[in-house]
């Protein structure tokens, strides 16, 4: 292919990561960005004047999706993205989803289905994945460096007290002050299934006390500590934990143990992960502890830092999959795989709901489970919820004031 895939970005505050791969990237132009707020606009205008490009902005969906261009970098609000995919996707655009892939089992549905149907490329931007430990990791588990998984552990935890003004805007209903404790999952569960390729088919969470500074901000869960304990198809065992809990810096974790060794990263320095592989004898091996190199596309990625440097990874597999290279299809990360991350905190939310009962993760690769689900549209929402509403915590929604949100909006607003 001659010519450079034009691709768009919705979103331009956290899509300014893919934004700033798309300006210098050898294969994929930039040309298209929409977003409601104008000073987001303005700074991508400034970064494309920067490298002599010419970008459309524009301030609605509707305005932007008429622009053309081959693929859409979805990085709108996190529980949005589904349907913006579904109608990008049969508009003929390849997708790149930021996190998450789906709010319900309706609209789980509805895209796996809207995927198949269009024949394009759609993409999980899960970046969590390609983390300087987590890449590695994968990489060692697919050499069969530590054999067949047999527990896993991840772990994401960041208290967003500090910036929630910055990130809610004082929006009572923004979908932050709705997010269940189980929710925002993929971050911490999705490096466990890319490393080891398993499918999670049945999930039991938990939930802790509500965070009194998260009710304090306006969070009607009180967004609390989320546990959630998966079966794997192997008959492995994994843990996710995440949510608000005091600790600063947050927790970037993982653990993965096989049959023949182990792999584990730094909590405390990222850059670091450790590896035990067991010898010819029982309980005897090597344990090294190192700091992992780039081993796909290195030159390029080394240009850049966000996240750890894991920015790059989602959007270039993107770019070099709809483009039909080896390295795009091994590395991408699809639709299916994309649901199963999700569906892990929607259906541990509901064993949550259900008194920490076990509840099955349906496999919407296989066409006759997916009837079951096509009208479930649980969740906290209630735009989207209708008369299946769940309450944002186990024990019924949190009551705040609407002074709370006033004293938020007034704090971003002043920029504090």
């Amino acid at each position: 292919m001659s010519e450079k895939l034009k691709i768009g970005v919705f979103g331009a505050y956290r899509g300014q990561a893919m934004i700033d791969v798309l300006l210098n990237h050898p294969k994929a132009e930039l040309v298209a960005v929409c977003d409601k707020y104008r000073p987001a606009l303005d700074k991508v205008e400034a970064k494309a004047k920067e490298n002599d490009l010419k970008v459309a902005l524009y301030k609605t969906f509707d305005e932007f999706e008429n622009h053309p261009m081959d693929a859409v970098v979805l990085a709108n609000y996190a529980t949005e993205h589904a349907p913006y995919a579904i109608r990008l996707l049969k508009a003929g655009k390849h997708i790149l989803c930021e996190v998450l892939p789906c709010e319900t089992l309706s609209q789980a549905v509805e895209l796996v289905e809207a995927v198949e149907q269009s024949g394009k490329v759609y993409a999980y931007a899960e970046n969590y994945c390609y983390m300087a430990h987590t890449f590695e990791m994968w990489r060692r588990y697919e050499n069969g460096d530590i054999g067949e998984v047999m527990y896993g552990e991840g772990e994401y935890v960041h208290d967003c007290g500090g910036i929630w003004q910055r990130i809610t805007y004082g929006e009572e209903n923004h979908w932050r002050n709705l997010m269940y404790s189980t929710y925002y999952c993929t971050h911490s569960i999705g490096p466990l299934l890319a490393i080891t390729g398993q499918r999670p088919v049945s999930v039991v969470g938990f939930e802790t006390m509500p965070a009194p500074w998260m009710v304090d901000l306006g969070s009607k869960s009180g967004l609390p500590g989320g546990v959630i304990i998966m079966n794997m198809d192997n008959g492995a065992v994994f843990k996710s934990l995440h949510g608000s809990l005091k600790r600063e810096p947050g927790s970037v974790n993982y653990q993965v143990y096989g049959t023949k060794g182990m792999m584990e990263s730094n909590r405390w320095n990222g850059e670091e992960m450790s590896l035990y592989i067991e010898g010819e004898e029982l309980c005897k091996g090597e344990l090294s502890h190192y700091k992992p190199e780039k081993f796909v596309s290195a030159d390029l990625a080394k240009n850049f830092a966000g996240h750890g440097g894991s920015d790059f990874y989602p959007t270039h597999f993107f770019i070099e999959k709809i483009l039909g290279t080896e390295e795009g299809k091994k590395y991408s990360i699809d639709v299916y795989q994309a649901i199963d991350m999700g569906l892990c905190g929607i259906m541990a939310y509901r064993s949550i709901l259900t008194g920490n009962k076990a509840v099955e993760i349906p496999n919407l690769r296989i066409k006759s489970e997916r009837d079951k689900y096509r009208n479930d549209h649980a969740c906290t929402n209630p735009e989207i919820a209708g008369n299946q509403l769940l309450p944002a915590y186990h024990t019924g929604t949190i009551d705040i004031p609407k002074e709370v949100y006033e004293s938020v909006k007034n704090k971003y607003e002043l920029g504090k």
